[in-house]
């Protein structure tokens, strides 16, 4: 495929990554990841019914594994004890599935990640065969750090998860940009459209967002709206923009060969 998003050998067209949580009900889910043309989806095995609860409605009967790629996530963990425990549950639910999103919060209130928790966890998982996309403060050091362990996507954070502020800090995920070579995928703080955009324009490979879309008056449309903001974005990221010029005039037309008021009709 043109210009694939490749994670841990597979290739994906879709550089949006979505999650199935915060929305009113699971159809609501189904029409928004439909409309936001993701091909992974993000599932927190300690907030969702995939089986674990017997006689419940479960995503899998509204998302199909065989449609979308599930990413099951350690969301409400805050040890690497519990986010290991719960990944290993997640492998056993969706027939021995390696690919899954660590995060290990370090704070209640604003979901901060752990770092040396998710360090710790990070380094477990790899070892026991996992394909780790891992959820982290927004610290090139770390970010590095997470790689060379084996890391297979890099997921700095925007802002905190569920604020909407957009990216507070574009040098620091420049700065991880310039050094790491699995994909880097902007994660939590997205709000609308233009966050997405401005995340694709730096350069990261992908975006994944939740709450943007759930929390919008109109996720359906919110959705759709995030499908084409990350693919401008990328558009314009591949194009490569002008460069910015400060203080130097430069008229967007030439300016020889111009008509002059003062010039005289030539008479034949």
């Amino acid at each position: 495929m043109e210009d694939a998003l490749v994670i841990a050998g597979r290739s994906y067209q879709s550089r949006l990554l979505v999650g199935t949580g915060k929305y009113k009900d699971f159809v609501e889910t189904r029409e928004a990841v439909e409309q936001s043309g993701a091909e992974i989806v993000t599932v927190a095995i300690r907030r969702t019914n995939i089986g674990q609860e017997a006689g419940e409605p479960s995503l899998l009967d509204y998302v199909s594994p065989q449609d979308y790629t599930y990413l099951p996530n350690t969301a409400g963990c805050f040890s690497a004890d519990d986010a290991v425990r719960t990944l290993r549950l997640a492998r056993e639910l969706l027939d021995g599935h390696s690919l899954a999103k660590l995060e290990i919060f370090g704070s209640q209130k604003n979901l901060y990640p752990n770092m040396p928790e998710t360090l710790k966890a990070a380094q477990t998982l790899v070892k026991d065969g996992f394909d780790v996309m891992v959820y982290c403060s927004d610290d090139p050091i770390q970010a590095r750090m997470l790689e060379d362990m084996g890391c297979v996507a890099i997921m700095p954070l925007a802002s905190i998860i569920g604020s909407g502020m957009g990216i507070l800090n574009p040098w620091n995920i420049r700065l991880i940009l310039d050094q790491i070579n699995v994909p880097v995928l902007l994660d939590a703080g997205v709000g609308t459209a233009s966050d997405a955009t401005i995340a694709m324009e730096l350069g990261c490979d992908a975006v994944l967002m939740n709450s943007a879309i759930s929390y919008a008056q109109d996720p359906i449309r919110m959705a759709r709206a995030m499908r084409r903001a990350v693919q401008a974005g990328r558009d314009a990221f591949l194009a490569g923009r002008m460069p910015k010029k400060h203080y130097l005039a430069e008229a967007s037309s030439p300016t020889t060969g111009l008509i002059h008021s003062n010039a005289r009709p030539v008479v034949q």
